[in-house]
């Protein structure tokens, strides 16, 4: 390796901070209060997925993408398990999704304390399973973050905090987006969500697109714009 990528590699590994949960940390163009994305990736895949995304972000953001705790065979990560029955069909395990829910909520102030990010400045982005965990994070516990953009998921109340309709969503942002041929995750779960933060008052920008489950390209570039013109 020429020296001066072995030195900036070497820069990288001694910024990044020991969390809770396994993660890839892209540091900010910021020395200190930098606004902070939180990336959650989809079942089966792990921190190196949406990090992809990093080298195309706003430089000002720091990035944390994190692994999911739940391990997979042969690979790959979960925030909860998605199981299969002949009689009952595809079923998620609610109860693993609210303890990756706290997880989640409680490692938002480990990158807030560990970090030189500005804990009023949170994103969470994710991606299928990672988006319904962001929703529930966010709408459990809304003074954790500012900004959530939804990729390819739902909202699962069933996993919400207990009281979750009391909050102060005031302050929140969010960004939804689906597949108009999405074979995993049924559009129609996805085109509740705007009608369901409605009636909390939560503004929401809602997208689709001609693709199945995953990210087109103007997808990005759209909730890149409304990213930067949400926090401009």
């Amino acid at each position: 390796m020429p020296q001066g990528l072995y030195l900036a590699a070497s820069f990288f590994t001694a910024m990044k901070k020991t969390l809770s949960l396994e993660h890839n940390y892209r540091l900010s163009s910021l020395a200190e209060n930098a606004p902070v994305i939180i990336m959650l990736h989809g079942y089966g895949s792990d921190e190196n997925d949406l990090f992809s995304f990093a080298t195309e972000l706003p430089e000002h953001y720091a990035i944390v993408s994190l692994k999911a705790p739940i391990p997979m065979q042969p690979f790959g990560n979960a925030w909860y398990q998605i199981y299969f029955d002949a009689n009952n069909g595809k079923f998620s395990d609610d109860e693993q999704a609210r303890e990756s829910r706290d997880i989640i909520a409680g490692v938002i102030d480990e990158i807030c304390n560990e970090y030189p990010v500005n804990s009023k400045e949170v994103t969470l982005l994710g991606f299928s399973q990672g988006t319904i965990l962001s929703f529930a994070t966010a709408l459990s516990y809304p003074e954790k973050v500012k900004n959530i953009i939804g990729l390819s998921g739902y909202i699962n109340e069933g996993i919400l905090k207990d009281g979750y309709e009391g909050n102060d969503f005031s302050h929140l942002n969010i960004y939804s987006s689906h597949g108009s041929v999405d074979m995993v995750i049924p559009v129609d779960w996805a085109r509740k969500t705007q009608p369901f933060l409605k009636d909390l008052g939560i503004d929401c920008h809602y997208s689709e697109f001609p693709v199945g489950h995953g990210v087109a390209p103007q997808n990005f570039y759209e909730f890149k714009e409304w990213l930067e013109n949400t926090n401009s």
